[in-house]
C-alpha cells in the first residue's frame, strides 16, 4: 500500500478533487482506492483555510507506481489489522469487571467476543436512564450519590465533549481498533481520520448502549445498581467480590475499572492491603468565552460552517514552575455540575455532537504534586480534592460558583491586579452570561484554590491572552471547581501480568491511574482483556 502525506486542499473542496490530486501525484490514470488516514486543519493563512490529508492508496500495479513516485510525499507501508490474542474460549472462567466506563466496556467487549461471558458490575444506572437522573439533579440540586455525572454506564465521559484523541503511542493497533468499534456502533466515520475527533455526549451515549447490547448478545452480562463493597480472598489470591454489602459473587479474575471518582472503592482497597500510591494530577477552574471570539482567533472568521466551532489548546509555565494548561476544551459547549458527593462541588465540560452552543469553555488547570497534599498517605490526593470541593460548594452555596476574570485577578494579585493594560470592553460585554447545566450564582471563586495555585492560574491566563486575543478579558467567566481531571491514586500493577498485589485483580483504566481520557481508557481496557484472557488459557488465572 502507498501512503501520501502533505496533501493540501481548500476546506470547501469536492471529493473528486482529492481523487484527482492523488492521481496526479502518483501519475496514475485509473481511479485508485483511497482511504483517508488523517485530516487536520491548516489555518496558517487564515481566513483562508485548508485541509491537510494523509491518505493510503491501493493501486493495481503498485511496484511500478512506487518506483516512479517514491519520495518525501509518497511512502510504502505494510498495514496489519488488530487481532485479539484469544478466540473461541470454552472454559468455565467468567471474569468480573467492576465499572462500565470506556475501560470496563471495551475490556468486556473483547472478553465476550473471545467467549469468556464476562459479568460487568455498575453501581449506577444504564445510559438511557442517566440523563433523566442527571437533569433532575441540575434542576433540583438533589444529588443521587450512586448515579450522577461521574457514576453510571459510560462513566464520566458520557457527560463530556466525547473527545477521541490520545497522546498514547500505539504500536499494537489498539487506537485504530477502538475508533473502528466506535464507528461500528454508531459514531460517524470521520472520527477515523479527523486530527481531533469527537462525537459529543449525545452520540457517545448511543454508542455505549449499542456496545452493551453487543456484549450481552455475545454471552456477557451487565448488572446495574451493583456497587462492589468488598473483596474476598482464599490462599492469598482473589476468590470473589461482595456486592452492596451483602451478595457474594465468586470470581478468580476481576478487572478493576471503577473510574477516577470511586473514592469509597479506593478506601476499601486500601483497607484490604492492595498496594497503591498517591500520584500527581491537576486542578483548576473552567473559563468561558464567546465562541465567536475563539473562532475569530483560530479561523480568522466568526463562523465557518464546514468546520463548526473552533477548539484551542494553550500551555504555559508559572513563575513557580507549575504547568498551566487547557484541559477538556469544549467548543460550543456547557459547563456542568459534575458533583458526586453531598456537600462537595465539582464541574466538568460537555458538548453535544453539533457543538452549537454560544460559549466555548475549557478547564484551565494547574499541576499539583504529591507534596501539595500535606501527607504521604496513598489517599492524600483524594482528601486534597475533597477540601477544595467543599470550598467550591460553600462559595456557591451548593450552586456552581461563577466570577468575572477581572474580579478574580484583582482578588488574587491585590494592587498589582489593578495595574493592567486596558482591554476593549466591547470585545466581551458585561452582559456575557454563562452556559451552565445546573444552578449557578456569582460568587468568590478566587477563594477556592490555595494561594499558589490561584496565582499560577492568573499567570497562565495572562500568557494565554497574548496567544488568543481577549482570552484574559475582564468579562471572561471563571467557574469552579475542576478537580476530577485524573485519578490522584495509582493502584500498582505488575508490568507483565497487569495484576495488582492481589493475584487475580487487574487494575484498569483512568481510575486505577493508567489512562487519561476516553481513548486511553478504552485502549487500556483492551490491553487488560488481552492479559486476563492469555492468563486464563495458559492456566495462570
Amino acid at each position: 500500500m502507498l501512503r501520501i502525506s502533505q496533501l493540501r486542499l481548500p476546506i470547501d473542496h469536492e471529493p473528486c478533487e482529492l481523487t484527482e490530486r492523488v492521481r496526479k501525484i502518483l501519475r496514475y490514470r485509473q481511479t485508485p482506492e483511497i482511504t483517508i488516514v488523517r485530516r487536520s486543519i491548516d489555518a496558517r493563512k487564515k481566513p483562508r483555510l485548508f485541509f491537510n490529508y494523509v491518505v493510503d492508496v491501493k493501486v493495481g500495479n503498485e511496484d511500478e507506481v512506487w518506483r516512479r513516485c517514491r519520495g518525501e510525499q509518497v511512502e510504502r507501508i505494510a498495514w496489519k489489522p488488530y487481532r485479539f490474542p484469544v478466540s473461541g474460549y470454552e472454559g468455565k472462567l467468567r471474569p468480573v469487571i467492576i465499572g462500565t466506563g470506556p475501560a470496563g466496556l471495551f475490556c468486556g467487549y473483547y472478553l465476550a467476543q473471545a467467549g469468556f461471558r464476562p459479568i460487568l458490575l455498575e453501581r449506577g444506572e444504564p445510559v438511557e436512564k442517566r440523563p433523566e437522573t442527571v437533569q433532575a439533579f441540575w434542576e433540583s440540586g438533589k444529588l443521587n450519590p450512586e448515579s450522577n455525572v461521574q457514576f453510571g454506564e459510560g462513566g464520566a465521559g458520557a457527560f463530556s465533549d466525547g473527545k477521541l484523541n490520545t497522546l498514547v503511542k500505539d504500536k499494537y493497533g489498539r487506537n485504530r481498533e477502538v475508533l473502528s468499534l466506535f464507528v461500528k456502533y454508531g459514531a460517524p466515520r470521520e472520527i477515523l481520520y479527523d486530527h481531533k475527533p469527537h462525537i459529543g455526549t449525545d452520540i457517545l451515549c448511543q454508542v455505549v448502549r449499542n456496545l452493551r447490547q453487543a456484549i450481552c448478545g455475545m454471552g456477557g452480562e451487565i448488572r446495574f445498581g451493583a456497587r462492589v463493597t468488598d473483596l474476598e480472598t482464599e490462599d492469598g489470591r482473589l476468590s470473589g467480590v461482595v456486592i452492596n454489602a451483602g451478595e457474594r459473587l465468586k470470581a478468580r479474575t476481576v478487572v478493576l475499572a471503577p473510574g477516577h471518582s470511586a473514592r469509597d472503592t479506593f478506601l476499601m482497597l486500601h483497607e484490604r492491603g492492595i498496594h497503591m500510591e498517591a500520584r500527581p494530577f491537576a486542578v483548576g477552574l473552567r473559563v468561558e468565552h464567546p465562541q465567536e471570539l475563539i473562532n475569530l482567533s483560530q479561523y480568522g472568521q466568526k463562523a465557518v460552517e464546514r468546520l463548526g466551532s473552533a477548539p484551542y489548546k494553550v500551555t504555559a509555565r508559572a513563575s513557580d514552575g507549575r504547568g498551566v494548561y487547557s484541559f477538556c476544551m469544549c467548543p460550543g459547549g456547557y459547563v456542568v455540575n459534575a458533583s458526586s458527593e453531598p456537600g462537595r462541588l465539582a464541574v466538568n465540560g460537555m458538548s453535544y455532537s453539533k457543538r452549537d452552543g454560544s460559549n466555548a469553555n475549557s478547564a484551565i488547570i494547574v499541576s499539583v504534586t504529591v507534596q501539595d497534599y500535606g501527607s504521604d498517605h496513598p489517599l492524600a490526593g483524594i482528601e486534597f480534592q475533597r477540601r477544595l470541593e467543599e470550598r467550591a460548594y460553600q462559595a456557591g452555596r451548593g450552586k456552581v460558583p461563577v466570577e468575572r476574570y477581572g474580579d478574580f485577578r484583582s482578588a488574587i494579585l491585590g494592587p498589582e491586579g489593578e495595574r493592567r493594560p486596558a482591554l476593549d470592553r466591547e470585545l466581551i460585554p458585561e452582559s456575557f452570561a454563562p452556559c451552565i447545566k445546573g444552578a449557578w450564582e456569582f460568587s468568590a471563586v478566587h477563594e477556592i484554590l490555595p494561594a499558589a495555585l490561584g496565582r499560577a492560574f492568573v499567570e497562565g491566563m495572562e500568557q494565554f491572552g497574548k496567544a488568543i486575543g481577549g482570552f484574559n478579558h475582564p468579562n471572561v467567566l471563571v467557574d469552579g471547581l475542576e478537580s476530577r481531571t485524573s485519578s490522584p491514586v495509582r493502584i500498582v500493577r505488575d508490568k507483565e501480568s497487569l495484576q495488582s498485589s492481589l493475584k487475580g485483580l487487574y487494575p484498569c483504566g483512568e481510575g486505577a491511574g493508567y489512562a487519561g481520557g476516553i481513548m486511553s481508557a478504552a485502549m487500556d481496557g483492551i490491553r487488560v482483556a488481552e492479559a486476563a484472557a492469555l492468563a486464563a488459557v495458559s492456566g495462570g488465572a
